[in-house]
């Protein structure tokens, strides 16, 4: 299984800030079996994130996981971002991730994370805070290699 992380951030793109949350998600990631290709860090503009996206999921990767760009400020793009790019969305890894959070903290409530698919890559929206990364893919673990694996068999006709 293989994966790239998209860490949106203006001023970690800048340089001005040390990209955290996507070594985070690179550990995470590693330690449940996927074999991640790269970490790209990204501007918080819609346009370089669509392109973003598109590439990682035209490499044939299996999962892409964004962090960050997914609260309330004007430059928080990334699910719009998404949303223009995928397929179909699969809104239960996203209620999955809210609903777990706010057993943490009420602000969970004000993520707008989405998730979805194009092609046969699955694409999940997480917090940019390496505690949210954390904690989010902590509860995705347990489903996202049946979701990869479901993907690829769908991609190669079996399952019908």
């Amino acid at each position: 299984m293989e994966a790239v992380v998209l860490t949106i951030s203006d001023s970690a793109a800048a340089g001005r800030r040390e990209d955290l949350s996507g070594p985070e998600a690179r550990r995470i990631l590693e330690e449940s079996g996927f074999t991640v290709r790269r970490i790209d860090v990204l501007p918080d503009e819609r346009d370089a994130i669509e392109s973003g996206l598109r590439s990682a999921s035209a490499e044939g990767v299996d999962l892409v996981v964004t962090s960050g760009g997914t609260g309330l400020s004007p430059r928080d793009v990334t699910p719009e971002a998404t949303l223009a790019v995928i397929d179909r969305q699969v809104p239960g890894i996203a209620d999955l991730m809210r609903m777990e959070s706010l057993k943490i903290t009420p602000r969970a409530a004000l993520s707008r994370a989405v998730s979805g698919i194009r092609g046969a890559t699955l694409i999940v929206n997480l917090p940019g805070s390496v505690k949210g990364v954390r904690e989010c893919l902590g509860v995705l673990r347990p489903i996202l290699g049946h979701a990869v694996e479901t993907l690829k068999q769908a991609s190669l006709g079996c399952g019908e």
